[in-house]
């Protein structure tokens, strides 16, 4: 007995340990999901010991597979090793509040500030920098992913179809088409048995109890009457949970999806909006993908919401983008064993990310069409690729310069 409450005693104060590094880690995580993944290594890993480096790398790799944040849900994923469903839940609000809190507030002011000389002025430096950030994750993207002449054309294709169509629904029929294409064609069939074991391993019951949760929670916002008060804020929720299923590989994917939704096809907030949180969102620590609760206050600020609807507005945001990742990453980490061996499952990630890179070029293009023959916003545009490509500076030191170039000139 005494030897069960030392052991219990042992186990909270680690978790504590856990939850104060998490903090740290929170506040201290600029740079996106390649500079997060060495700062866990580092921390968690080589100094705490909280889990192996192997047990990372395949957690950080569950997370490309998965749709959905990946420097959340590896965060996610060592704290349901280290203590279970609970910790990994506090550790997601402890990662997640503090930059979805900061990008809220700046929703609800910014209208405030919008208006005044000096602000639009600093902005203008700001914007076109925010771009060129996107223009250097889309050539990562395109370096890493297109090495076949597959990946490419799905990728050439996804591009051209989105610039005619922007259509939000062209995004889910593409993610699919890329996914089947690749992995039909990467695929070797061999797998029969494995698919057996694996099926047999997991409760179907389950399975389908949690799938129905994804699927009612993406329907909801298209049966809702569009009359009815609470309309908006549901379908603002449909819209963030849809995009959580589909966007694989993190915040880079993100941005470009978010704008031509709802820049360039639902006109819920203006391009200037839309840059003016990225480029907030890029100079602090935390997860990119709480640029949402930024998107959600200005929407619901825009159709005349007052503050706590804007509030409201960032929460639907921000709850509706990670929980689908969220129950994922929970629901797999315990069959992940199984899971990784389909090499279907893998092979259908390279057409994903195909169709992602042709979708992060549409948002390029799109957001670059409005510069017209302002030759500084171009210059500062490239200025930035060339600096995040050739230098070690980090983006948020890279918007505090445009804030600084801004205020003098």
């Amino acid at each position: 007995m005494t030897y069960e409450l030392s052991a219990n005693k042992k186990m909270k104060k680690q978790q504590l340990i856990f939850l104060r590094d998490v903090l740290i880690y929170t506040f201290t995580a600029f740079g996106g999901p390649q500079a997060h993944i060495a700062v866990l290594l580092r921390e968690f890993v080589e100094k705490r010991r909280y889990i192996t480096e192997d047990e990372l790398m395949e957690l950080n790799a569950l997370s490309q597979v998965l749709p959905g944040p990946s420097s959340t849900q590896t965060l996610v994923g060592i704290a349901w090793k280290v203590g279970g469903l609970r910790l990994a839940i506090i550790t997601f609000l402890i990662w997640i509040l503090p930059s979805a809190t900061i990008m809220c507030m700046a929703a609800i002011s910014y209208n405030m500030f919008a208006n005044k000389a000096k602000f639009a002025h600093v902005i203008s430096y700001v914007q076109p920098i925010a771009v060129g950030i996107v223009a250097y994750a889309t050539y990562t993207f395109a370096n890493k992913f297109l090495k076949t002449r597959i990946s490419t054309m799905l990728a050439v294709g996804s591009l051209i179809v989105t610039l005619i169509l922007q259509n939000a629904y062209a995004f889910p029929i593409l993610i699919l088409l890329g996914g089947i294409i690749s992995s039909a064609m990467e695929t070797q069939q061999h797998e029969n048995e494995l698919r057996v074991k694996l099926y047999s391993n997991v409760n179907p019951n389950k399975v389908a109890y949690f799938i129905g949760i994804l699927l009612f929670f993406a329907a909801l916002g298209a049966v809702v009457n569009q009359t009815s008060p609470f309309s908006l804020p549901i379908r603002l929720f449909e819209n963030f949970y849809r995009n959580g299923i589909l966007i694989f590989g993190g915040g880079q994917v993100l941005v470009p999806l978010m704008y031509t939704e709802f820049v360039e096809v639902k006109h819920y907030l203006g391009r200037s909006e839309f840059l003016s949180g990225y480029a907030l969102q890029q100079a602090l620590p935390g997860p990119t993908f709480s640029f949402t609760s930024f998107l959600g206050g200005i929407t619901l600020g825009n159709k005349g919401y007052n503050i706590w609807g804007q509030v409201i507005g960032s929460l639907v945001a921000v709850i509706g983008i990670n929980t689908p990742g969220l129950i994922l990453i929970l629901f797999i980490v315990p069959f992940w064993e199984d899971l990784k061996k389909i090499t279907r499952i893998k092979n259908s990630l390279s057409g994903i990310n195909a169709v992602a890179v042709g979708f992060m070029a549409t948002a390029l293009i799109l957001l670059v069409k409005p510069f017209g023959l302002n030759w500084t916003a171009y210059a500062l545009m490239i200025g930035t690729f060339l600096m995040l490509h050739f230098t070690k500076i980090k983006t948020p030191i890279v918007i505090i310069i445009g804030v600084v170039l801004g205020m003098i000139f």
